[in-house]
């Protein structure tokens, strides 16, 4: 039977695999066009992304057809990265703003259309850390960095933990601004079309009085 904290330390491992923050995709880009990739990324979480354009023929030089604009920002618009005409690139920061990162790619027109096939890797969070370069430096053991390995994680999920305790609390408190928002609508509102009733009924018994049909 395994040891109570040899069960904890499988469990967290686990569920530190969904705090983890990974894409590795590739996707088609027609010239002309562009595609953007958003991730939720908190304060001070590493990110780190790399793309290429995926060459069809390696032996020869990747043409300018196949060149692409890349630009990174933050939720409030500020710039992390910006390549240019470039086949391949690589960006790494950490975040300073809580939210919605942007990563942007955009293919120049050309005649004829031409398809461009992008790889892209994006990384936040534990998994950004290069640990080849933390074992290197350290002149540590396989066990004292994965120690290491594990405590990152403990604490990205106890971080994440409270980044999301304090997103539910902002929900809750716009619930609350929402729903208080509704009822002073709804009750002015309801005041509107009381007093336009009434103004209705007084302007009615005046044309009426005023013609003597009442």
């Amino acid at each position: 039977m395994l040891a109570l904290p040899r069960v904890l330390i499988i469990l967290i491992f686990f569920l530190s695999i969904s705090c983890i923050v990974s894409y590795s995709m590739r996707f088609d880009l027609q010239s002309g066009a562009n595609k953007c990739i958003s991730e939720d990324i908190k304060t001070n979480a590493m990110t780190v992304g790399k793309y290429m354009v995926v060459n069809a023929n390696d032996a020869l030089q990747l043409p300018d057809t196949h060149k692409i604009t890349v630009r990174v920002t933050s939720p409030y618009g500020n710039n992390y990265h910006y390549g240019e005409n470039v086949g391949s690139g690589n960006f790494a920061f950490t975040a300073a703003e809580t939210g919605d990162y942007m990563t942007c790619f955009w293919a120049h027109e050309h005649k004829p259309a031409v398809t461009i096939t992008v790889e892209f890797e994006w990384k936040s969070g534990v998994d950004a850390k290069d640990w080849s370069k933390v074992a290197k430096k350290g002149q540590v053991e396989v066990m004292a960095l994965e120690l290491k390995k594990l405590f990152d994680i403990v604490s990205s999920i106890h971080d994440e933990m409270f980044y999301l305790r304090e997103r539910e609390e902002e929900m809750q408190q716009l619930n609350v601004s929402t729903n208080s928002k509704m009822a002073t609508f709804s009750f002015l509102s309801l005041v509107v079309c009381l007093s336009v009733a009434g103004f209705q009924f007084w302007h009615l018994k005046t044309f009426f009085e005023s013609k003597k049909l009442l």
